[in-house]
C-alpha cells in the first residue's frame, strides 16, 4: 500500500520579458505549494514566447538563471519540480528544447531533451519547423523519486507510443508532458493522444501547457490535464491561466492492472 501524492500543473502565460516569466513561474510554484502539491510542473517553453525567431535570445546553458531559479524554488519548498522546458544552449552550434527536473534539495535529478521535433506542414492549417532552430535529443528519461519512478517527455513525443511503453516498462507510473500544442492539432488530437497513452500503459499522464495568448505568433491549445490509468481525466483545464491539481494513486493504478491485465 502507498499513500497518494498531489501534483500541480501550472498553466501560466509566458510574457516577452524573461524576468516577468521568472516572476510568473515563482508565483505559480508558490501557490501550488500553498495548496500542498508534492510535485509541480511548468509548461513547455515557460521562460520565453514560443517564437522560433526569438528563442535564441532566451537560450541558456544548464547553469543559467532559469535553472538557478527553479533549483531554488524546489529547494526552498522541498518539492519535486518539473521545469517545463526551456531552450538549452549546449554549445555554439546546438540548442535543445530541454526539460530539467529538480529534487527537494534543489539538485537536477533528470534532463530530457525533446526527441521528436515538431515539423509539420498542414494544408490550410499550420506550418512549423522546430528543427530549423532546435537539435533533437535522444533516448528515454525515467527518474527516481520517493513516490516511485516517473517518466518525462515533451509535447510531440506523445505521438510515439513506443516511447511511453518503454518508460512504462522501465517502471514509470506517471509521465509528465510539458506540451505547447497548437490550436490546429490540439483541437483534433490532444484528448485522444493523452488518454490513449494513459490507457495503453495503464498509467498516469500529466500534460502541462501554457495558457493561451491569442496575440502570440504561435497560439497554443492549452487545456492542461491529467489522464488516469482508466483512460479518463481526473483533472483538466480550459485555455485560461490556472493551476490544476490531481492526486496520484499508485495503488489505484495497480488495481486497474489486476482487473484488466494487458501485459504491462
Amino acid at each position: 500500500m502507498s499513500d497518494p501524492y498531489k501534483i500541480a500543473l501550472c498553466q501560466m502565460k509566458p510574457a516577452k520579458e524573461k524576468q516577468k516569466n521568472f516572476e510568473l513561474a515563482a508565483k505559480a510554484v508558490e501557490e501550488a505549494v500553498r495548496c500542498e502539491a508534492d510535485v509541480v510542473c511548468l509548461p513547455e517553453i515557460w521562460n520565453a514566447p514560443y517564437d522560433l525567431k526569438l528563442l535564441s535570445e532566451y537560450a541558456e546553458r544548464e547553469d543559467g538563471p532559469s535553472n538557478t531559479l527553479l533549483s531554488e524554488l524546489a529547494r526552498k519548498n522541498g518539492i519535486y519540480l518539473i521545469g517545463g522546458s526551456t531552450p538549452e544552449k549546449a554549445d555554439e552550434h546546438k540548442i535543445y528544447n530541454s526539460s530539467f527536473v529538480f529534487g527537494p534539495n534543489g539538485d537536477i535529478i533528470a534532463r530530457h531533451r525533446k526527441v521528436h521535433l515538431f515539423d509539420v506542414d498542414i494544408e490550410r492549417g499550420l506550418r512549423f519547423m522546430e528543427s530549423d532552430f532546435f537539435a533533437a535529443g535522444e533516448g528515454l528519461t525515467v527518474f527516481d523519486t520517493k513516490f516511485g519512478k516517473m517518466g518525462l517527455a515533451i509535447c510531440f513525443d506523445v505521438r510515439f507510443p513506443g516511447m511511453f511503453r518503454d518508460m512504462n516498462r522501465q517502471g514509470a507510473h506517471i509521465v509528465f508532458l510539458p506540451a505547447a500544442f497548437n490550436i490546429t492539432t490540439g483541437s483534433a488530437h490532444w484528448d485522444i493522444l493523452l488518454k490513449s497513452r494513459a490507457l495503453d500503459n495503464q498509467m498516469y499522464v500529466a500534460a502541462c501547457g501554457p495558457a493561451r495568448d491569442v496575440t502570440a505568433s504561435f497560439v497554443t491549445w492549452s487545456h492542461s490535464c491529467v489522464a488516469t490509468p482508466w483512460g479518463e481525466y481526473c483533472a483538466s483545464a480550459d485555455a485560461r491561466e490556472t493551476i490544476i491539481y490531481a492526486d496520484i494513486d499508485v495503488d489505484y493504478m495497480n488495481k486497474i492492472r489486476m482487473e484488466l491485465p494487458i501485459g504491462n
